[in-house]
């Protein structure tokens, strides 16, 4: 629960609506809206200039600034200095790997890259004109009954 309070009066409406301010780890306090349509009252904003679409606890992003930052860390410093296994490791894991992790994140992730012979197959069933995304968003959508039904996993 926020602890700061923003009160806004709109001519019409006899009571001030009380909104929380939210305050991120990073940046500028924030005004949550939600609220205003239990009042009547929506917020204009084209181009979202002065609006938050999301909470992250992984990314931030300024972009008037030329921020952004991925767990702390500038997005051009792992560019330089990390590999694409050592970023995924990050952001799932809140921390860049020793070596040790590494190996083992890399061994672990080089041992499940293997697709699916019926991966194979779905695709084929596309046009070689296909347009890429719309394989994918077929794979995906049909890829429930790629699944493994071993180790606890549970077809819905």
């Amino acid at each position: 629960m926020a602890d700061k309070k923003a009160l806004l009066k709109v001519d019409g409406i006899d009571k001030a609506i009380e909104l929380p301010v939210l305050s991120g780890t990073l940046g500028t306090d924030v005004i949550d809206v939600r609220g205003l349509g239990a009042n009547g009252v929506f917020t204009y904003d084209p181009g979202f200039m002065s609006t938050g679409s999301c909470e992250s606890s992984i990314t931030y992003i300024d972009g008037d600034a030329g921020i952004l930052l991925h767990r702390g860390y500038p997005i051009a410093q792992l560019a330089e200095h990390s590999d694409y296994l050592e970023t995924c490791y990050l952001l799932l894991y809140g921390e860049l790997p020793d070596k040790k992790q590494k190996a083992e994140f890399e061994r672990t992730v080089g041992k499940h890259t293997m697709v699916n012979q019926s991966m194979h197959k779905f695709i084929e069933g596309f046009r070689n004109d296909a347009h890429p995304m719309a394989i994918m968003c077929g794979l995906v959508g049909g890829s429930i009954g790629f699944l493994p039904r071993s180790h606890g996993h549970q077809q819905p």
